[in-house]
C-alpha cells in the first residue's frame, strides 16, 4: 500500500463522512438561523428556545435521511474491502 493509495483512501473517508453530514448540518444551519431571527424580532432571548427546536429538527432529519445515509456507509465499506486484496501483496 503505497502514500497515494493511503492518501485516497483518507480522502474517500472524508468526503463520505462530509456527504453524510451535510443534510444534518444543513438543517441545523437553516433552523438556527431562522430561530435567530424570530429571536432578534421578539427579543426573547432564552437558550433553550433556540436548543430544543435545533436539536427535534436534527433528530428528524436524522430518522429522514438514515436509509440513505446507511447506504451510503455501505457503499464505501464494500469499495473499502473489495480492495482489500489488491493493496497487500
Amino acid at each position: 500500500m503505497t502514500i497515494i493509495d493511503v492518501t485516497e483512501l483518507c480522502r474517500s473517508a472524508i468526503m463520505t463522512a462530509l456527504i453524510i453530514a451535510a443534510p444534518v448540518l444543513s438543517v441545523a444551519v437553516i433552523i438556527g438561523l431562522a430561530i435567530s431571527i424570530a429571536q432578534a424580532v421578539t427579543q426573547i432571548q432564552d437558550q433553550t428556545v433556540s436548543i430544543i427546536p435545533k436539536i427535534v429538527v436534527m433528530l428528524l432529519t436524522m430518522l429522514y435521511v438514515m436509509p440513505w445515509s446507511l447506504g451510503q456507509l455501505v457503499e464505501f465499506s464494500t469499495r473499502l474491502f473489495a480492495g482489500i486484496p489488491g493493496h497487500f501483496h
